[in-house]
This record gives C-alpha cells, structure tokens and sequence, in this order.
C-alpha cells in the first residue's frame, strides 16, 4: 500500500559531517535522498561561487542516487546572533534578507533538480498587530512564489510550533490571502501534528494531503516541541504512512533530527531500519 514512499534524511542532522561525508553516509545506508539545509558548513547560499558549488553538489546526489528537497532553516545563516532572523515579518528593510535567501534557495533547487523548497513564517515581532503581520507575510511571500514559479519549483510552506504561522489552519488562511497560488504547497511535519493536535495523526495528514509536497518525519509527544528518535515519542508510525500512500503522496518523507548530529550515522541507521518496518506494517494499518 505504501511501498512507494521514499525516504530521506535532513543534513542538519549531520552537521559534524562534511556535506560529501554525510552524502555517502547516507546513500550507503540506503536512503532515497537528502533534506538540504542551506547553512554555513553545507552549500552556505552566501559564500562565494555558489552556482559552481552548486552544481558540484548536483553531480554529487546524482552519483550517489539521491533526491533532494532543499531547507531553508538553518539558525543562523542571516544573523550570527539571532536564531532565525530576520523573518518575513519583520519590518521591510530587514525582511528583503529573508526573501533574498529564499529566492537564492528556488535556484539552487533548480540547479540540483530538487523536488521542493520548504520555508515557515518565522516569528513576529513583538507588539505587531495580527492584521499588520498577515500582510507582511504575504508581502514576503509574493516575490519568492514568483521566482519559484519562474524555475518550475515546487515551495512547501511549513507550519512550525511557536511561530506566527503554526498549524494546517493558518497555512490555509495564508494560501487563502494569496489566492490560493498552484505552486505554494505546504511541509508538514509529522511531529507536530501529535506537538499541536488533539485529532489523531492520520487526520493530519488526511487534512495536509491536498497540499503536499514534502514531509518531514520524527517522533514527538503531545504539547512538547522535541525532535525524538522513533520509538522515543508517542505516535503510532505505521497509520500515519498509510494515511500518506492514501493521499497519494509520493514526494520524500525526511527524517528531521537536527540535534541528534553527535551520533547521526548512528541514528541515520536506526532511523531507515525503523521506517522500513512501518512501511511493512502500514499495509495493514487501513
């Protein structure tokens, strides 16, 4: 039933690693392909020759077999002293360095074939009316989905627990705001569907599986916004990839461990060995 389901591993769990290293590493083990943190020690989108290293890093994944997806959430590739900032919701003059990173990152997905960019809102300054930061969101947005739509790539929109945008229901009222755009798709991360929902994680997904274009994937508990090895949270993983063979979702399904890089060969291991039974298991999890 979900035989078709690929799965891939973020870098930014492999951050001890250099990026050729935690290729190999990963395409040895098996997986399908790579969730690409543009960051400072992997493919920086702001040091030098960035179209050359691109393309190097290009005919890497392709020797190697491996898809990728490109992530933009590296904590501090724009500010060395403020951890995902600016946003898009910051004020304009600062907020065109987030829009600049992001429409780097549609064109190194381009260069590398990548099957999507996944972004989130960030959070909002203090004291920002709502009204005023849905506007500048969308604001932010527009230039990137016009340079995503230029070069063909898919945007994946990530709700993030503890930023302005947290849910499937404020990804929507995004979209909405921008006329429901063909490219802007969403990320969703399975971990947080069991962080910030009461339904169950099935559901989640069900609710995601029109807008789909990438996944990230890692045990969580409910109310607590931890990155867990599977086995080490509370969801129930077999459901949950038959709830994404159900909606007819075929892109990548990331492992997302950022903090588990001290032993990410390791958990990379166990990780794929983990999915591969629920793959297994999710032929009968209907």
């Amino acid at each position: 039933m979900s035989g078709g389901l690929r799965f891939a591993y973020g870098t930014n769990g492999f951050a001890n690693h250099r990026l050729d290293d935690a290729l190999a590493v990963l395409a040895d083990l098996g997986y399908d392909g790579v969730a690409l943190t543009l960051d400072a020690g992997h493919l920086d989108p702001y040091a030098p020759d960035l179209a050359r290293r691109t393309r190097r890093v290009a005919a890497r994944l392709d020797a190697l077999g491996l898809r990728a997806v490109v992530e933009t959430g590296g904590r501090y590739v724009l500010d060395p002293r403020r951890k995902h900032r600016p946003t898009l919701l910051d004020p304009p003059e600062e907020a065109a360095r987030r829009v600049d990173l992001l429409v780097r990152a549609v064109r190194v997905a381009s260069d590398l074939g990548a099957e999507a960019v996944s972004f989130w809102s960030g959070t909002a300054p203090e004291g920002l009316p709502e009204r005023a930061a849905w506007d500048r969101l969308a604001k932010g947005v527009e230039p990137v989905l016009a340079e995503a739509e230029r070069y063909g790539t898919p945007l994946g929109f990530e709700p993030e627990p503890g930023m302005f945008v947290r849910d499937i229901a404020g990804f929507e009222r995004l979209r909405a705001l921008l006329g429901e755009p063909a490219g802007l798709g969403m990320t969703l991360d399975v971990g947080h569907c069991r962080c910030l929902k009461p339904e169950p994680v099935p559901d989640c997904v069900r609710r995601a599986g029109p807008y789909l274009v990438n996944v990230q994937i890692e045990d969580m508990r409910r109310g607590v916004h931890e990155h867990l090895e599977f086995g080490e949270g509370e969801i129930d993983f077999p459901p949950v990839l038959a709830a994404l063979a159900e909606v007819g979702y075929r892109g990548l399904v990331g492992v997302e461990l950022p903090r588990h890089g001290h032993a990410a060969p390791a958990v990379a291991e166990r990780s794929l060995a983990f999915l591969r039974r629920a793959r297994k298991e999710s032929a009968h999890a209907v």
